[in-house]
């Protein structure tokens, strides 16, 4: 049973994703530090640097945004080769000017040292679709991989979509009816409309939020409803109606048993409390007696992996890879539950048969499909070291 647990405790949110009583993800929001990543603002333009091609944006936080030159002219079908030359011929000033509005969703929070990213591409992600305002292009999930029913997919949102508004095809729609596909397709695009209007229409005196993404909780909601996902439980009002809203909003509000106990630890169950505290330790032990340690900076994630107590039966080898194929299938978990995204550096034990270093690669590929975000084992360096990116849950697309 899948359960989403959303648990509000004075400043802090905790939103887990509970699986058969085992927590799988946690994601967390701080009222002094809220997440806007996809919210969209109607914000002003403060600095244009022709120097770097790129433009300061007030979206009213302490701190302005950025946006690249990039993310400024009409997104380009990347499939394409000519979208990766579409820039160089282009001067960031012939294209925004200081002190006019801007339309821009936030694509990265800010972090200590870099303010928020910001693009004027904006993404309305749907149950089945995520809508793309000012495109021409529609796009599939690689996932979906039948011709015939990607074909029939592309042809029932081409044919709904307006003039000048693309779309991405999820990889949940597949095999969904017609008729519920274009509801969602329809609810994307009546939202679009609206914050459109409520954009055209704003004097700018000062930046504004147009459109609050709910981040975390909608982009969970979105991603498991279509996959076991039973029940949400809440311990606040507030949480209870974002909740209530989204599921409306994707006219699944009849389908999910959604429950608010007001003001109770639901920290208390599955002993989550616990399984919070683990998340913090650097080290992890597996139970063969072996250890995993996770370190992480802001340029990338360092993973080991140690023999610990564990001293095998066998021989050396043997030894090694159990430790190693141990650890594997606990990284994978640790990259999902922690949410670490970027690149990750993992210093497995060293292996020297390449079939070894092959079956390794290979548990993690199949490990990793549970996660829910998209991630690129790039293979063994020179130094045994493994290297892979992986892309954080609220950053990521399809």
């Amino acid at each position: 049973m899948l359960e989403l647990i959303i648990t509000k405790q004075q400043e802090k949110t905790n939103i887990m994703l509970v699986e058969n009583g085992i927590l799988v993800e946690k994601h967390e929001e701080n009222e002094n530090r809220h997440r806007i990543e996809g919210n969209i603002y109607c914000g002003k333009v403060k600095d244009v640097l022709k120097g770097m091609q790129c433009a300061f944006i007030d979206i009213g936080n302490k701190r302005n945004t950025f946006i690249r030159l990039k993310d400024l002219l009409p997104k380009q079908d990347e499939t394409k080769n000519s979208a990766l030359n579409i820039i160089k011929n282009c001067n960031i000033k012939d294209i925004v000017k200081t002190d006019s509005k801007i339309l821009v969703q936030v694509k990265r929070d800010e972090t200590q040292s870099k303010g928020a990213r910001v693009s004027t591409h904006i993404n309305l992600p749907g149950r089945f679709v995520v809508l793309m305002p000012n495109t021409n292009f529609v796009t599939i999930s690689q996932r979906i991989e039948n011709e015939e029913e990607r074909n029939r997919l592309i042809s029932i949102v081409k044919s709904i979509l307006p003039n000048n508004i693309g779309a991405i095809i999820r990889t949940s729609s597949e095999n969904i009816e017609e008729k519920i596909l274009k509801t969602d397709l329809q609810n994307l695009i009546k939202k679009w409309k609206k914050i459109k209007l409520e954009y055209d229409q704003y004097n700018l005196n000062k930046p504004k939020l147009i459109y609050d993404n709910k981040v975390v909780i909608r982009k969970t909601l979105i991603d498991r409803i279509d996959k076991d996902l039973n029940k949400v439980l809440v311990n606040d009002k507030k949480s209870y109606k974002d909740v209530n809203d989204i599921l409306k909003s994707m006219n699944i509000h009849n389908n999910i048993n959604l429950e608010l106990k007001e003001n109770e630890n639901l920290l208390e169950m599955y002993s989550l409390k616990e399984q919070l505290k683990k998340i913090e330790n650097r080290k992890i032990w597996l139970k063969c007696g072996g250890f995993i340690t996770i370190d992480r900076t802001e340029a990338l994630t360092a993973i080991d992996v140690n023999t610990g107590k564990y001293v095998g039966s066998k021989n050396l080898e043997q030894t090694v890879f159990k430790v190693n194929k141990e650890a594997t299938i606990e990284i994978a978990k640790q990259l999902r539950l922690r949410d670490i995204g970027g690149i990750v550096i993992i210093d497995y034990i060293d292996m020297y048969e390449e079939k070894d270093k092959f079956e390794i690669i290979q548990i993690l590929e199949e490990n990793l499909k549970k996660d829910r975000t998209k991630s690129q084992i790039l293979g063994f360096t020179k130094l045994n070291l493994l290297e892979m990116t992986r892309k954080n849950i609220c950053n990521s697309g399809n």
